[in-house]
């Protein structure tokens, strides 16, 4: 599939060329023809003989960018100077910090901020530890833990790699729902450590957002720190993917008129986001539903599956779904289904799969940033297509969730997150989409919509405070 130039791979290259003649004209057709899109050119110095430019250029890959850079190079009568690349600037020093709410101007404010004011509260505190979510930051605090062993679609690179992800991750929080957010990337992969020490600093946090921890260990990491704490723990690419991916079909059911209880549900990937993505739809009504990982179709009788671990994830998928007893592909089983989920691997599917899907199909390919299956193609045939791309309609984005997520958990103290507050999440999100804007490529709202945050909130607030004391999934 042809990917087009993303600001993801943003360069700004310095040059100087001739005042006079085709120079700037050139420069964009060198641009242009390499497959790039100039996004900028701006004139920095002028003399009689030369110009300084600025050309801002959007390339598909770092490859390519550097490509583009050497054929600029090539023209005649340029001269090549400092080449920068936008998204590591942006990077340079860290993307967050801290800023204190207060000024400190005097002594007056020394002694109320810090020493000896501050004792006073300290004790308060010690006397009614309760207070702390009152007196102190961690009201509004998440702690964003990670340990590098799944960081997006990079694999096992370790903690210093995925501190910039982190960041990111905090970033948004502040953004959309103005919560504060610190990124903690984890030096040890063992399970019984991380648990120990999230345990050991969630006194200093309202709430717990797991990331990027390879599967199947995050399955036992947040079941585990449940138990442990009283502030609760999301695995965002778990149950922020599976709260989207929801709301998501519930509008897309809308345009085509079925009924989530009567759909066959294929899908692809029974890794952590799969296996999360599944238990909500089961629990928002799914009744008739396949997965498939890459040993192909799971059912109860698969060799690798009669004596697995009763508690294992794949053993729950086995004894929770394909009530028809499927067996065989992926290929196989998708022929009929009404909705394909993909959280897998590109192109597992090909537009004869899709075609073999029954009529108002319903394509979720949301692997990235290849999907399942080319949207364009599966547009052919499906009615409804979404990926988790933002060059194409339909993006399947956690950033809609987590922030609208957590601000409700804080605001309502709640300490645990379950089933009820995510069901009520996808559904506010679902709503933000009224039904004079529905659509067949409108079906989630944009991550700049300024309702979706506080519609989540809202609905997860309620809910964590009618069943505050349930039992977290």
């Amino acid at each position: 599939m042809a990917t087009a130039p993303s600001v993801s791979y943003s360069m700004t290259v310095r040059l100087e060329v001739p005042a006079s003649g085709t120079a700037v004209s050139q420069l964009t057709t060198a641009v242009e023809s390499s497959g790039g899109s100039v996004t900028g050119l701006d004139v920095t110095a002028s003399g009689h003989e030369k110009l300084r430019i600025d050309v801002t250029i959007a390339a598909t890959s770092t490859a390519h960018a550097q490509e583009i850079v050497e054929k600029l190079r090539g023209i005649e009568g340029v001269s090549l100077g400092k080449v920068s690349d936008r998204t590591f600037l942006m990077h340079l020093g860290g993307k967050i910090e801290m800023s204190s709410k207060h000024p400190i101007r005097n002594r007056d404010d020394l002694s109320m901020v810090y020493t000896p004011g501050v004792a006073r509260v300290c004790q308060a505190i010690a006397e009614n530890p309760e207070d702390a979510r009152r007196l102190t930051i961690k009201r509004n605090s998440v702690a964003v833990v990670t340990d590098g062993s799944a960081v997006l679609g990079l694999g096992n690179i370790g903690p210093k790699a995925a501190l910039p992800v982190m960041e990111g991750k905090a970033a948004l929080f502040k953004r959309f729902a103005g919560i504060d957010a610190w990124p903690l990337c984890l030096d040890t992969q063992d399970t019984d450590e991380i648990v120990a020490i999230v345990k050991a600093i969630a006194p200093g946090f309202a709430g717990i957002n797991l990331e990027d921890i390879s599967a199947p260990r995050c399955f036992e990491i947040e079941a585990r720190l449940r138990e442990a704490v009283d502030i609760p723990v999301f695995h965002d690419d778990q149950h922020g993917t599976a709260i989207v991916v929801l709301a998501a079909l519930t509008n897309a059911l809308r345009v085509v008129d079925k009924k989530i209880e009567d759909v066959r549900v294929v899908m692809s990937g029974a890794g952590a986001a799969g296996t999360a993505i599944l238990r909500l739809l089961i629990a928002a009504g799914v009744r008739h539903a396949v997965v498939a990982d890459i040993h192909g179709v799971v059912h109860a009788g698969r060799e690798d599956l009669v004596s697995a671990d009763p508690e294992s994830p794949l053993r729950w998928i086995a004894d929770n779904t394909n009530p028809e007893g499927v067996t065989g592909t992926l290929r196989e089983a998708v022929r009929g289904a009404d909705v394909f989920i993909g959280v897998s691997a590109p192109n597992v599917l090909s537009g004869d799969d899709v075609a073999a899907m029954a009529d108002g199909a319903i394509v979720f390919a949301l692997a990235n940033p290849d999907p399942e299956v080319d949207p364009a193609i599966a547009r052919q045939t499906a009615a409804v297509v979404a990926t988790g791309r933002s060059d194409f309609p339909n993006q399947i984005n956690n950033v809609l969730v987590f922030p609208g997520v957590f601000r409700g958990l804080l605001d309502a103290q709640s300490r645990t997150v379950n089933t009820e507050m995510m069901l009520a999440a996808a559904g506010a999100l679902a709503d933000v989409v009224h039904d004079d804007e529905l659509n067949a490529n409108y079906i989630i709202p944009s991550v700049f919509n300024d309702k979706v945050a506080g519609a989540v909130a809202g609905a997860v607030r309620d809910a964590a405070r009618a069943v505050t004391g349930t039992t977290a999934v």
